[in-house]
């Protein structure tokens, strides 16, 4: 069963101002801020969402009815006209429309949507809130002067606010809320005239109804240009921890490939168009191999490890755009294929155009070959040393087409061709072998 989720964007953001006049649909590589809370939240489970709009409602409005269409779920805008008083405001707007436990969270909070499943499983006794908190006082994506502070004991909160002296935690804005939320703002308003979402907590707190759930790992509150730039560079970071990369996209595609996405992203531009660019470039570099003469074999080279390198953003853009397909993973794998064919071929062709010989055509097949059979056996083998990582042992080094691009780049700077068509024949399918005992063992 779904949940439902308030989302508070009612805010102006003046700091951010230099990047647009609407803090909630402000775009962060590529994607509005409200997208991404929205998108996160739809992992955790969340199916129905109402958004509390103040500054520039008009414009978000728009904004979440054409978001609603293409994500195909349903998001009810809520106006606070008083938007520019504290956010416990916003909160109660949502009063008359949520009657059951709810996520709580913030449009310019980033968060990993992993790090809330905790958070989404815990089971909410009426009249408690739960707080997402952070217990890494030195998180250095953490704004020190502006994040709330929170001070938690076995478990429950016992104070909360920004200018906290003793505090072991931090307020991460993600919430899981009943609706004693509401009465909790209209006493604090009441007993200490604090509109603010924390005065609330501390109300709660006083009573033991709100409860503190330790979660670690991304989130970061966008409010400046400096926490803009973190959050960019976190989003970018974590592009960074695709498990399945071998030791040449590790060390050197991938920081390179990361960026030139932070740039592919603002453009109207598909991740399966870059896969296809990646195709073309890789059938120049075979152009240039055949075309005999070191120039040529040289640039050839080059031109291949370019696009073994643009072969990474297609994955990283798809990922920051929300744009994962199941068709695009199968394209890219497809275009990947004949460009290795196309490529060793190359290679095997420069050769033979300067002398004939049957090992020359040998070495170039089994080095096709090899290349095939090594990426038709990935994805059991990939499987089989995710396995062996979560059981705490060592998956060692990924034998895979990074690699193989880079022997050939290698091999046409070198100019030593017939020994890189050797070490790839040998290597691949030797490697292929070994997957297979791997897979015999198992």
């Amino acid at each position: 069963m779904g949940m439902k989720c308030l989302i508070l964007a009612a805010g102006k953001g003046r700091r951010l101002q230099q990047r647009g006049d609407s803090k909630p649909i402000i775009p962060i590589l590529g994607i509005p801020l409200i997208e991404r809370v929205i998108r996160a939240a739809l992992e955790t489970g969340a199916d129905e969402f109402y958004v509390v709009t103040g500054y520039q409602s008009d414009q978000v409005c728009d904004f979440l009815e054409r978001l609603a269409e293409r994500l195909e779920i349903r998001i009810t805008p809520l106006v606070n006209d008083d938007w520019e008083k504290g956010n416990g405001l916003s909160v109660l707007e949502a009063r008359d429309v949520l009657h059951e436990p709810f996520l709580l969270l913030m449009a310019d909070t980033l968060f990993d949507p992993h790090m809330v499943c905790a958070l989404t499983a815990h089971t909410l006794p009426d009249g408690e809130i739960v707080l997402g908190v952070d217990g890494d006082i030195r998180n250095p994506l953490v704004d020190m002067e502006d994040v709330t502070r929170v001070k938690v004991e076995d478990g429950k909160i016992r104070d909360i606010g920004k200018g906290l002296a003793d505090f072991n935690g931090f307020d991460t804005g993600v919430f899981l809320c009943s609706p004693a939320i509401f009465k909790a703002l209209d006493q604090s308003m009441e007993k200490d005239g604090d509109t603010t979402l924390s005065g609330a907590v501390r109300i709660l707190a006083a009573e033991g109804c709100a409860n503190a759930i330790p979660i670690s790992g991304f989130w970061i509150d966008v409010d400046d240009p400096a926490a803009f730039r973190k959050a960019e560079k976190a989003l970018l970071d974590r592009l960074r921890d695709k498990s399945n990369d071998g030791p040449v996209s590790r060390y050197l595609n991938r920081p390179v490939s990361v960026l030139f996405s932070s740039h592919l992203v603002k453009l109207d531009i598909t991740p399966n168009q870059i896969s296809l660019f990646s195709f073309l470039c890789s059938l120049l570099a075979t152009g240039l191999f055949a075309l005999g003469g070191y120039l040529a074999l040289l640039l050839g080279g080059v031109l291949a490890q370019f696009a073994s390198i643009i072969d990474g953003c297609d994955g990283e853009v798809a990922r920051l755009k929300y744009q994962s397909s199941d068709f695009g993973g199968w394209f890219d794998a497809v275009l990947d294929r004949y460009a290795d064919a196309f490529l060793l071929f190359g290679l095997a062709w420069h050769l033979l155009a300067a002398e004939a010989s049957g090992w020359v055509l040998f070495t170039g097949f089994m080095a096709i070959i090899g290349s095939f059979m090594l990426s038709y056996t990935a994805d059991k083998y990939d499987n089989l040393m995710r396995k062996r990582i979560n059981a705490g042992g060592w998956a060692g080094l990924r034998m895979g087409r990074d690699v193989r691009v880079f022997l050939i780049f290698l091999g046409a700077v070198a100019n030593l061709i017939l020994p890189v068509l050797v070490v790839i024949a040998v290597v691949m399918n030797l490697e292929t072998i070994r997957r297979i005992r791997l897979a015999c063992v198992d």
